[in-house]
């Protein structure tokens, strides 16, 4: 008995620092993920110009963003069912070779066909991250390194327009793509090397039938979202298709599922009311921040003159509010084990945060402009990392793969809600506002191209005003949508239940909750 007591002290004694390398590799990982559409973004124009096929452009994007989308909840499965540590490395090796690919790209179609394998390994590498972390740490501990993911996601939405505009200058643009290769490499080592997690083996089959046609529903969404308004008219009959499409492929998605032995995603964790209002609560959280992303920087650089090539440096004000927030959150959820209040805080703060946004006009300041974005980053802080918090201690371990991957999903889903229907009324708005200052011929003319502030300053005064106040109007309209959006986050959040936290540390420390805490620790230290 006390060799058990002794072992288990050294287990505890091993758990910061281990968990602190693996968590090291985590992040890079998670690095990886969200930085490369922010890095391939700047790069896009160099990339067009030299491979040619301009009218497919929006495919390097939608092919990632589909396959990602698509694969998120597989991967979740396949870790749950074969063991987190093989499926995670699996995804970090398939991104790369994706990586690698995109770099050689002769020509813009075997770009996207690349982007997509890329696209397959990134839907791993998120839930993977978020899996594993519920693995080792316990939900009352994991409240500590919410301030390091928050970080990770600033860095990488600051840094990635700039380090893409800086290889993409210097380096050429297939090193936008290689640089994953040497970072990636690093992860697989540490992750191969530091993280023993137990071994499982499967009981039953791979729900291939409810994985596509799980496939299909969110294909079919992300494609009405992409396409919407913008390929194609929203009546038109591709769209229509599509909707239709999905509905149907989501109901039988709904029916495969109660009958498949190890559906892909089981919908029994969605009889706990907090997961599934967590899971909607993540989907108006991606809506918003997704859209506040791209139309912040826009609204800076054609209405307040900003430069393009700092565009990641516009947000930080809002990318350092959700930061700090994120850690001050998760270091009281530690101490006290209380999380109810966060996402009602946070959901008021993302009401008033769009709805400040939305008051901007031709006369705002940089200076105040950058307090709205403030406010709104805190509400985006108390909700970001603890509605994947409250998912996945809502549901046994045995599904924390498929609990992280459908939160992550929900969230991704938002977002390309949130870029379609804020995209739609923001370039209605536009030109509306341009027809009424200019006419329509004019202001087809001046909305052909997007006007950086470079370009604005070459044209003529009053097309110039003109379009200034259609980019204010835009994106009044955009943050009005957002804002009304949030107050539905707001009103779920009261009806979230304080449940305990797993693993509550040494005031239980000789309780369940204790030994459950102990058992990450422990299979590290093996």
């Amino acid at each position: 008995m006390s060799d058990a007591v002794k072992q288990a002290a050294q287990a505890e004694e091993v758990k910061p620092r281990s968990v602190r390398v693996v968590l090291m590799a985590l992040m890079i990982a998670m690095l990886l993920a969200m930085l490369d559409n922010m890095i391939i973004g700047t790069a896009m124009p160099t990339i067009v110009g030299e491979l040619g096929g301009l009218e497919h452009l929006s495919w390097v994007v939608t092919a990632y963003t589909l396959a990602t989308a698509a694969s998120t909840p597989i991967w979740g499965k396949v870790g749950d069912m074969y063991g987190r540590k093989g499926s995670f490395l699996t995804s970090i090796v398939i991104f790369l070779i994706g990586s690698a690919l995109s770099g050689m790209a002769q020509d813009m179609g075997q770009l996207i066909g690349f982007r997509a394998i890329q696209g397959l390994g990134a839907g791993g590498l998120m839930v993977g991250v978020m899996a594993i972390i519920g693995d080792l740490i316990p939900p009352r501990e994991r409240g500590k390194y919410q301030g390091m993911m928050a970080g990770v996601m600033a860095l990488a939405m600051i840094g990635g327009p700039l380090v893409g505009g800086t290889i993409t200058d210097h380096m050429g643009w297939r090193w936008s793509f290689y640089i994953n290769l040497p970072l990636g490499a690093v992860a697989l080592a540490m992750v191969s090397a530091v993280l023993h997690l137990p071994k499982k083996k499967a009981q039953g089959k791979i729900d291939y039938l409810g994985a596509a046609l799980l496939t299909v529903a969110i294909t079919s969404t992300v494609l009405v979202t992409t396409w919407g308004g913008t390929e194609y008219s929203w009546g038109s009959g591709e769209i229509i298709g599509l909707i239709v499409a999905g509905v149907l492929a989501i109901a039988a998605f709904l029916w495969a599922e109660t009958k498949a032995a190890e559906p892909v995603m089981p919908l029994h964790i969605f009889r706990s009311r907090n997961f599934t209002l967590m899971s909607v609560i993540g989907f108006l959280v991606g809506f918003a921040m997704f859209g506040g992303v791209l139309y912040l920087p826009l609204f800076q650089q054609a209405v307040q003159g900003a430069s393009a090539t700092n565009s990641g440096l516009l947000l930080l004000p809002m990318l350092l509010s959700m930061m700090v927030v994120s850690l001050v959150a998760g270091r009281i959820t530690t101490s006290t084990g209380k999380y109810k209040v966060f996402p009602i805080v946070g959901g008021a703060l993302m009401i008033v945060g769009l709805f400040l946004l939305a008051t901007m006009d031709t006369g705002t300041t940089r200076l105040v402009s950058g307090l709205y974005m403030a406010v709104l980053g805190a509400g985006l802080g108390f909700l970001m990392q603890i509605t994947m918090l409250v998912a996945q201690n809502s549901v046994d371990m045995k599904d924390m793969g498929v609990a992280s991957s459908s939160a992550t999903l929900f969230r991704t889903l938002g977002g390309s809600f949130g870029v379609a229907l804020m995209g739609s009324l923001f370039t209605s708005r536009v030109t509306d506002t341009m027809s009424e200052r200019l006419g329509p011929q004019a202001a087809r003319a001046a909305g052909s191209a997007q006007l950086d502030a470079a370009s604005l300053a070459k044209l003529p005064e009053a097309v110039r005003d003109a379009y200034q106040h259609a980019v204010a109007a835009g994106t009044h309209s955009a943050f009005l949508l957002g804002a009304a959006i949030a107050v539905l986050g707001f009103a779920l959040a009261w009806f979230v239940k304080e449940v305990p936290l797993r693993g509550a540390g040494p005031a239980q420390a000789g309780g369940a909750n204790a030994k459950a805490a102990a058992s990450p620790a422990d299979s590290l230290a093996h």
